[in-house]
């Protein structure tokens, strides 16, 4: 038997070997095609550009750019030269970057031309811009285009003992974690650590040659690098590139993914756009069979949370709305091929997942962290265990602290932090385990399930500790207008919130104008009050959300308030709306400030 590869070059080689003429990457609608053997031969011509440029072993090449074709062979190029290579956030300012330019070493940059001049402004160390859309001779000054770079390299150059020079405990790449405070820190991930990590997923959840997948995340983060990238080369998937995250509903069918992933915000912004177009389907007889089919799927995933069989009279009802209603439905959206999807980067609200479940979408939570490479347990599609993130990845170890903080240890483990020796032996201890910083409880299965992160529980007046993110995701399932909400209740006597609205899906729901504006608008206050109040039935008396404000503006990621992964910034925005969250304490109750009213028949939705 063939040993396993063991680096990503390795890997690549030996997949793109497999069906040269199968395409690899492509854009949406197939208007740009990449096939393996093309992919192959870009990934030859960078590698051999990079070494002119003088990139070699254990230099870093610095990426900056949408999702996009060229991605691929750059990057994997990059890796045939002997270097690590990521990717920046394109949104973050010329501090930032100079930041994590100078902290990575980076020798070369490849971005796009609208890049140039932050990246220059940043002041970062750079010996070379390659500006991947320019024409070649119309690049700005003092910059390659691509296509330069792709023809730079040495008829000498050895291509093959540049690869295979390369050794499994080398850093591949670097992900700066988004961060709610400070800057971002650079992990250190290694050839060894993504090939475990790419094979451990793999035995969870399979992923097999051919297999269909879009990339529309930041490449910057770790879940696009894995599930797009990596698993690519290990595995041989296909790639649909997505240039702007507003092009997923578009790519999806286009696609027609056979494994897929997101974070919670964008599956709730599918959850809410399935609910929009069947509160707007115009024919009646459809809009009652989409109603009905959901109702049947909804009743059936409920008897199954419970642990409760389906009797057969609703099995057989089931049946019939899966073949005439839920099927099709599926294949509109893109989902017919879908094999597996899963959700991660942050906690979701199980009553989302069991929304997915009566459609036929079968959505695992999966847990990780940049500095375990990427996801490092995932649950089973069972309705039964919605809530729970899974069992640990196999070949991993875990145990759970005294005070509930979970600690892993294992292959997964990042090498460090870039530069940071001193950050780097706060998280992983002398033996190697590595404080994740999330509190869980595991239940007699071995299941996880992540409570909150360690230090932003609530602990009130009284002294009760909560989870936050556990009121505001179960706010959040209620009404797609809420885009981000953020409990509020630390020390305090009871628990309030700060209201952010989705500005998608308050235009869909009909409500015009800016943030401010619609923050007033009665209707929709009622709304939230409705949202707020259902939520609050589910949740237990101490958590439940007494007074609430909505702001009136729109929260971008990458912003004040948000990481670019979509967490909250919690002590930024407690600095930030001081006032306004002093102003839900006081008494009399402060104009702007709301109670939550329980729905009636006007303001449910």
């Amino acid at each position: 038997m063939t040993p396993a590869p063991t680096t990503l070059c390795e890997a690549f080689q030996r997949t793109a070997a497999i069906d040269p003429d199968a395409v690899a990457v492509r854009t949406i609608g197939g208007t740009r095609t990449l096939t393996w053997r093309e992919y192959a031969a870009r990934v030859r011509r960078f590698a051999a550009g990079f070494a002119a440029l003088g990139v070699g072993h254990g230099d870093t090449v610095a990426l900056m750019m949408a999702n996009r074709v060229e991605f691929y062979p750059v990057d994997v190029g990059a890796l045939h030269a002997g270097a690590t290579s990521f990717s920046v956030y394109n949104t973050l300012p010329a501090t930032a970057i100079r930041h994590v330019l100078g902290n990575a070493g980076a020798k070369v940059m490849v971005c796009e031309a609208q890049y140039v001049e932050r990246v220059r402004e940043s002041g970062a160390p750079l010996e070379k811009i390659v500006v991947v859309d320019a024409v070649p001779g119309e690049a700005p000054e003092g910059t390659l285009a691509l296509d330069e770079l792709e023809s730079l390299g040495s008829p000498g150059f050895d291509f093959e003992a540049s690869w295979r020079a390369v050794r499994p405990g080398d850093i591949a790449t670097l992900i700066y974690t988004s961060g709610t405070t400070g800057n971002p820190k650079g992990v250190e991930s290694t050839h060894s650590a993504l090939l475990f990590e790419a094979h451990a997923v793999s035995g969870v959840l399979p992923i097999e040659y051919g297999d269909r997948i879009t990339s529309f995340m930041p490449s910057a983060h770790i879940a696009d690098r894995m599930t797009a990238l990596y698993c690519q080369l290990v595995f041989g998937t296909q790639v649909t590139v997505v240039g702007e995250p507003g092009l997923i509903a578009a790519a999806l069918p286009d696609c027609r993914p056979t494994i897929w992933g997101a974070v919670p915000r964008v599956w709730e912004k599918l959850k809410a756009a399935v609910q929009l177009a069947v509160r707007n389907e115009p024919d009646q007889t459809r809009r009652e069979a989409l109603r009905w089919a959901l109702d049947v799927g909804l009743r059936r995933v409920e008897l199954q949370r419970a642990g409760k069989p389906v009797p057969g009279e609703l099995a057989a009802e089931h049946a019939k709305a899966e073949a005439a209603v839920l099927a099709p439905l599926r294949a509109k959206l893109g989902f017919g091929e879908l094999k597996w999807a899963v959700s991660g980067a942050a906690p979701i609200a199980p009553d989302t997942l069991a929304f997915f479940a009566a459609l036929g979408l079968r959505i695992s939570e999966i847990w990780g962290m940049s500095e375990l490479t990427c996801i490092a347990s995932a649950a089973p599609a069972d309705p039964a265990k919605l809530g729970t993130v899974g069992r640990i990845v196999p070949g991993m170890e875990m145990r759970v602290a005294e005070d509930g903080e979970l600690l892993v240890r294992g292959p997964l483990v990042m090498k460090g932090y870039r530069g940071e020796p001193e950050k780097t032996a706060e998280a992983v201890d002398p033996d190697g385990w590595l404080s994740t910083g999330d509190i869980v409880t595991v239940d007699e299965d071995g299941y996880l399930r992540v409570v909150d992160r360690k230090k932003e529980l609530i602990i009130n007046a009284s002294g009760k500790n909560m989870s936050p993110a556990n009121i505001e995701n179960t706010v959040k399932a209620v009404s797609s207008l809420i885009g981000s909400v953020v409990a509020i209740g630390d020390s305090r006597p009871y628990n309030t919130a700060l209201v952010v609205l989705d500005p998608e899906s308050v235009t869909g729901h009909g409500f015009s104008g800016e943030a401010a504006t619609i923050a007033r608008d009665p209707e929709l206050v009622a709304r939230v009050a409705a949202a707020i109040a259902t939520a609050n039935t589910r949740l237990s008396r101490v958590e439940q959300i007494k007074r609430f404000r909505i702001l009136p503006w729109f929260w971008e990621p990458g912003g004040d308030e948000l990481t670019l992964t979509m967490k909250l910034r919690r002590k930024p925005i407690a600095a930030k709306y001081a006032d306004e969250i002093e102003a839900l304490y006081t008494d009399p109750i402060a104009e702007g400030v709301h109670e939550p009213v329980l729905p009636t028949a006007a303001t449910q939705g």
